[in-house]
């Protein structure tokens, strides 16, 4: 039987052909003993398979994928999909060689009006859940359903202009809520669809959203000004989503790089706070000043 998915624990850096270089790396850390949050990993020869097949799921890579994910449940003491505690998932690309900004990711996946209403119970604080949601509905639509990304984000703006507030944190929790029925009459209108309630349908658009992902206009430039092969493929990784919107001193999204001064091992860090990674990776947010 043909392994597809491996959870970080059995991976490690040698291993990015198979895991793709965020997959190996997060296999790495864990064997390291480094606190990494809980996931595993879709194999680029499963990315292989899937187009191989017309964007159809190998048969037993599903029935694979519960099975670490039940793992992860184990791992983390959450349930996905459970209203009282709930487990969310980011979703990422991880292609075998680094192609920044090139595929797709989609964040806080899990949520649905039950889990946001039991998840505002368990945290006592609805500004993060429905911050969460809305973040969810928009890449949801965005990156998954093809619909147009500028058009939820007006939403967004347009209660920020209702409220008076220029921040994305000032919002109150009542526009939140707003902002995610109308976000979700708005994706019913242009993908023609419901929103998706189910945590298991939205895992599997997921996944097949960052497959596909590798086969973009952008995605497919970028291969041939970087000479990578288009049979390379994507690994897909599953892994507990950690909130960089719950509180202000956290810090999301790091870019690193070495200085001038590398023998001192002296590196610049650009971050943010109160926000979620995809924020700075997608230039939504400018990240506070650079530290070294």
């Amino acid at each position: 039987m043909v392994k597809r998915v491996y959870d970080f624990s059995e991976g490690n850096k040698d291993m990015k052909d198979l895991l793709g270089g965020k997959g190996a790396n997060l296999a790495e850390m864990v064997n390291m003993e480094l606190r990494v949050p809980p996931g595993f990993t879709i194999t680029t020869k499963t990315c292989a398979e899937f187009f191989e097949a017309k964007g159809k799921f190998p048969s037993g890579l599903w029935a694979e994928v519960m099975e670490h994910l039940k793992g992860v449940e184990k791992a983390t003491g959450k349930k996905f999909g459970d209203a009282k505690n709930p487990l969310l998932f980011s979703v990422r690309s991880g292609a075998p060689r680094s192609m920044p900004g090139m595929m797709d990711t989609v964040l806080n996946l899990g949520i649905n009006d039950a889990v946001a209403e039991g998840l505002s119970k368990l945290t006592k604080d609805e500004r993060f859940v429905y911050d969460a949601y809305r973040r969810f509905v928009t890449m949801f639509a965005d990156v998954v359903m093809g619909a147009e990304r500028k058009d939820f984000d007006k939403v967004h703006e347009a209660w920020k202009e209702k409220e008076g507030v220029k921040s994305d944190t000032e919002l109150s929790p009542k526009a939140l809520k707003a902002i995610v029925v109308e976000q979700k009459k708005l994706f019913k209108k242009v993908v023609k669809t419901d929103f998706p309630e189910d945590p298991e349908e939205q895992l599997k658009l997921a996944i097949a959203a960052v497959f596909n992902s590798w086969n973009t206009p952008r995605a497919i430039t970028y291969r041939k000004m970087e000479r990578i092969p288009d049979e390379m493929g994507t690994a897909c990784n599953i892994q507990t989503m950690v909130f960089g919107n719950l509180v202000t001193t956290r810090a999301v999204a790091c870019y690193s790089r070495v200085t001038r001064a590398a023998a001192r091992r002296r590196y610049s860090v650009s971050y943010s706070s109160n926000a979620q990674g995809e924020d700075v990776v997608a230039g939504i947010r400018t990240p506070l000043a650079s530290t070294t």
